[in-house]
């Protein structure tokens, strides 16, 4: 049994055939890739990689809480930068650990080709 979680004003609206996130069996959050999307603007947005990762894991944070979790519930997390570079890396990282803080869910960083962004974040959360 899945649910999908669409549609709702907190969270960013998904740009193509998909669910901003599952949850399957009531046991775990699938949330698909979260762009850096403005609520002001109501738009995805290219700032500076700081700024674009407050972005996806503010929005990030917000699917997972529309989904019934909370970050500490965070089991992994895969992260897409454009450009995979040690400075690049590092303000990504310390972003990231503002969000996470102790809870250090698995991650992998990937180093790919985005269209118009310079970051990517998906996750899976395993609910209580």
């Amino acid at each position: 049994m899945k649910q999908c979680i669409a549609g709702l004003p907190s969270i960013p609206p998904a740009i193509g055939p998909y669910s901003s996130a599952v949850i399957a069996e009531g046991k775990f959050v699938f949330v698909s890739g979260v762009l850096p999307y403005d609520f002001e603007k109501k738009s995805i947005v290219r700032r500076t990689l700081e700024e674009q990762t407050v972005l996806v894991l503010t929005a990030l944070k917000q699917v997972v809480e529309a989904s019934g979790g909370n970050l500490d519930q965070v089991v992994s997390c895969r992260v897409y930068l454009q450009q995979l570079t040690e400075t690049n890396f590092k303000t990504m990282n310390t972003v990231y650990e503002r969000f996470f803080g102790t809870s250090k869910p698995a991650r992998t960083t990937i180093g790919c080709q985005l269209l118009n962004v310079d970051v990517e974040i998906d996750c899976v959360v395993q609910l209580e």
